[in-house]
């Protein structure tokens, strides 16, 4: 009995694995499909609204003209591709410096106004971007930072959530391995580096991830601060572009998942580690 029940749930496991992949699997499928029946098989979408579109299981022409348009002919995609590159890794470099940082200074040092400044963090944790939307334009503006990359990535760099997901991890973390980091010699700022970082590699390595999806998918951010349409990231401008250049969508769409299906497979047991050890925190 206990056998015939383990094979039904992973039966059932493994088929909504295979129903949630199956939208990714077809995307890069058919960026090998030419654009001729490509555009014959989508023109077929106003007979069937009703009812399922057919699959295409297999192009009558292997081609990698989507792929050739996106990188020789039409350089404008790849340019945006490249901006959420730079916005990616942008805001990754800046919250590896701040947020770490930060959340080990409210988690381990005791200072008058720690407590209101956790508060606030959590405050704007819970608030939505379009409350904060009006202050930080005003701001923005203040520094003359609209409409220039910084408008999008300094913001970013003190995202409350992550500080509050490693000041909470680091809270758990027992004192007694400070007080034998200062034993030996280590200062405050010894100690961040050669206990604290590696103790939370796993919720690092979490929140790295994370932070990163957060970056990549990002609309509401560059539609506010930026008005340039060439400055700002593929997540933006993926809608538009898919339906005006239907022929090279999917080619697009699969580079789009390439760097986040990267990220997830070598982040993966951090992110799984890290969800557990922050449940049991």
């Amino acid at each position: 009995m206990a056998k015939k029940l383990r094979f039904v749930t992973h039966s059932l496991m493994w088929a909504i694995v295979a129903l949630l992949l199956l939208p990714i699997v077809f995307t890069f499928f058919y960026s090998f499909f030419p654009k001729s029946e490509m555009d014959a098989y989508l023109s077929l979408k106003g007979h069937y609204a009703e009812a399922w579109l057919p699959a295409l299981v297999s192009p009558k022409v292997f081609s990698l003209r989507q792929y050739y348009t996106i990188f020789i002919e039409e350089p404008m995609y790849l340019k945006l591709f490249l901006n959420s590159v730079f916005y990616g890794v942008g805001i990754l470099l800046g919250q590896m410096v701040f947020v770490p940082s930060t959340a080990y200074a409210l988690s381990r040092f005791k200072f008058r106004g720690r407590e209101a400044l956790f508060f606030v963090v959590m405050a704007l944790m819970l608030m939505p971007f379009q409350v904060i939307q009006a202050p930080t334009v005003i701001t923005l503006r203040t520094l003359n930072l609209m409409n220039t990359s910084w408008a999008v990535l300094l913001p970013m760099w003190f995202t409350p959530f992550y500080i509050f997901l490693l000041r909470q991890f680091m809270v758990g973390i027992p004192t007694e391995m400070f007080e034998a980091g200062m034993m030996d010699g280590a200062g405050p700022i010894r100690s961040y580096f050669h206990v604290m970082m590696p103790v939370c590699r796993p919720v690092l390595g979490a929140a790295l991830a994370l932070s990163f999806a957060d970056s990549w998918n990002m609309v509401e951010q560059p539609l506010v601060y930026l008005q340039n349409e060439m400055e700002r990231p593929l997540s933006v401008m993926f809608n538009v572009l898919s339906e005006s250049k239907k022929d090279i969508a999917f080619a697009g769409a699969a580079l789009y998942i390439v760097p986040m299906l990267v990220m997830y497979f070598y982040f993966q047991e951090d992110i799984l580690l890290g969800v557990q050890l922050s449940e049991l925190k």
